[in-house]
């Protein structure tokens, strides 16, 4: 066993290994020691190695998730390493194989992550002074790549996109020593143009880049065929929930250098907290999936004047319907659908995953009905992107049971009715406690022990209890199974032929039941696509609908904007001062323009 964890640690030296044992995760050697310390568990030893004893540390595999979410925040990354298989065929160690790898940036379970805020990878690339830049978010499939000019721009760029891990080549890290802590560095080759284009071409399964905007764009290119190649390698899967690249372009957007950006305190403020910034007053958000979007609205402000007035002519009517309310209400019902939508695509998603994506096509036709009420062209456009998905709807009503345990494994996902072959398994098993009364009231009749007990145990199964005190003569078909200081337990022919019968019964329902469950992936990846485009439209119209009560319950009135040189505020008020303030405040007026483009204020 010990050659086979040193053959895979070996394949994987960079990375603590969680080596999979029965009902427990194993760390050894030095990764054992690095786990103690972190995680402030026990250092014990298993067997000998050069007449020394070979260090181990364990978390148990039912809890690891809070032990690795605690690993990745102190920046660790961990492969995991499972048992694929079958103890009772396999001779010598049970075959294992590292199966995931989880760094800070290619997170995707739900345990691991941060619900209001993005996680995010992120790949660069240099030449002759110009960057090329990938982002991802693994979690919701978001694909962004774009280019830009100078050093200090990507200094700015990196401090707003807070990026969880940062891919750079061995020559560029001297010049990111503020993201030091977010570094992973690659070998060069991790960078090349040529082969970025094939596994991007390979990956979207298209002939060439040009209908993402990417065909004169090679330093984004090769960021982003190095971080996809990345995120492949750690997820050992195709990632098919990353279905485009999405270019943004630098003429887009206001850009805010780093020291502006914490001057203004838009989200954090200049002790480095959360409080008294300009997040901090807009975000009333409802949904992880909308706060993670008003985010992005605020650090990367719009410059096309028709966008920001689409926006606000939504939110306008939103604060004119008087249906604010109703709107946020009925979005509390959803879930981080945005997420779980990414780990249905990945086929990792848990029961509740799939009662939560239930749960979200169901409120869809409450959500339609209200924006019906609306001509504004963001609101309508909403309201088509949300979609329709009644089969969907009604497979998960029909497949599910209305409150699904935690995982697969239990059992208890599939509702009853959805396959007849379950439902007479489900009764084979379940019918026992009827089948077991009758038994020991016979066995009482025919022994005369009137405290005789039919019962069971994981251990040893079925059995009949008869108490020492009762001196008799057992049945000849009655074989000792445990003997206990007080009682002898027996098995009979009968008791052991219903037993094997119960016993295979659950194992293959469990093993069906598991099988109709993976079958859910299947059928609800055609609607993938739709559906991701659904969980976008509610995370807009979340923030949209946020931003309408925030202007109505602080009086904040629209700007109108001007081709003009200038700039006219009446009676204007700091949001965050205001705010954070006990006393009245004062409003202030300014006017700059082509003419007074400076005020000194002393």
């Amino acid at each position: 066993m010990m050659r086979q964890y040193l053959r895979i640690k070996a394949e994987n030296p960079e990375y603590l290994l969680f080596y999979r044992m029965g009902d427990f995760y194993e760390l050894f050697y030095d990764d054992a020691h690095k786990a103690a310390e972190l995680l402030d568990i026990t250092l014990t030893a298993r067997g000998s190695s050069a007449g020394s004893p070979i260090p181990m540390a364990g978390v148990p595999y039912h809890a690891a998730d809070s032990y690795l979410s605690r690993l990745i925040n102190k920046g660790e990354s961990v492969a995991i390493c499972e048992q694929i298989g079958d103890p009772a065929t396999s001779k010598g160690p049970v075959e294992r194989q590292v199966v995931r790898i989880l760094t800070p940036g290619t997170l995707t379970e739900e345990a691991l992550l941060a619900g209001r805020d993005e996680n995010l990878l992120v790949a660069l690339y240099q030449h002759e002074g110009r960057y090329g830049i990938a982002t991802v978010e693994l979690s919701s499939g978001r694909f962004i790549v774009s280019e830009l000019d100078s050093l200090s721009e990507l200094h700015a760029d990196l401090a707003r996109l807070q990026a969880a891990e940062i891919l750079v080549d061995e020559s560029e890290s001297q010049n990111l020593a503020d993201f030091a802590k977010k570094l992973r560095v690659l070998p060069p080759w991790h960078f090349d143009l040529e082969g970025a284009k094939r596994r991007l071409c390979e990956h979207f399964q298209i002939q060439d880049l040009k209908g993402f905007g990417c065909d004169n764009l090679d330093l984004a290119v090769i960021a982003a065929g190095c971080l996809l190649n990345y995120a492949q390698e750690t997820h050992r899967t195709a990632l098919p929930h990353l279905r485009k690249l999405i270019v943004e372009q630098a003429s887009d957007s206001i850009q805010l250098d780093l020291q502006t950006r914490r001057n203004l305190e838009l989200e954090t403020n200049l002790s480095g907290g959360r409080d008294n910034t300009l997040l901090s007053v807009l975000d009333k958000t409802i949904t992880p999936m909308g706060a993670r979007l008003l985010r992005r609205f605020l650090l990367r402000p719009l410059r096309h004047h028709q966008t920001i007035k689409q926006r606000q002519q939504a939110i306008q009517q939103l604060i004119n319907s008087q249906l604010i309310e109703t709107i946020q209400t009925t979005l509390k019902r959803l879930g981080d659908i945005e997420r779980i939508l990414a780990r249905m695509a990945l086929k990792t998603a848990r029961p509740r995953d799939f009662m939560q994506v239930r749960n979200t096509l169901g409120i869809l036709p409450e959500i339609h009905q209200l924006l019906a009420n609306f001509d504004a062209n963001r609101l309508v456009l909403i309201d088509r992107e949300l979609g329709q998905f009644p089969e969907l709807l009604n497979l998960l009503q029909t497949a599910l049971v209305d409150e699904p345990p935690v995982l697969i494994r239990d059992g208890g996902v599939i509702a009853e009715g959805y396959n007849e072959e379950l439902d007479k398994l489900r009764h084979i098993r379940d019918d026992a406690s009827q089948f077991l009364l009758d038994l020991e009231q016979r066995e009482r009749e025919r022994t005369g022990v009137s405290t005789l007990k039919v019962g069971y145990n994981r251990v040893h199964g079925y059995f009949i209890e008869i108490s020492r005190s009762h001196h008799i003569d057992v049945p000849t078909e009655y074989v000792r199974r445990q003997t206990l200081k007080n009682a002898e337990r027996y098995i009979t022919p009968e008791l052991k032929g219903f037993e094997d019968q119960v016993l295979s019964a659950n194992e293959r329902a469990l093993a069906l039941e598991k099988s109709l469950y993976d079958e859910l992936f299947d059928k609800i990846m055609p609607d993938l696509p739709a559906l991701e485009m659904s969980a976008s439209a509610f995370a807009e119209l979340d923030v949209l609908a946020n931003l309408a009560e925030r202007a109505e319950t602080l009086d904040y009135i629209a700007p109108n904007f001007s081709d003009r040189a200038g700039i006219v505020i009446e009676a204007g008020r700091h949001p965050v001062v205001e705010i954070s303030i006990k006393q009245h405040f004062s409003p202030n007026s300014l006017k700059l323009t082509d003419q007074q483009r400076l005020l000194l204020i002393t």
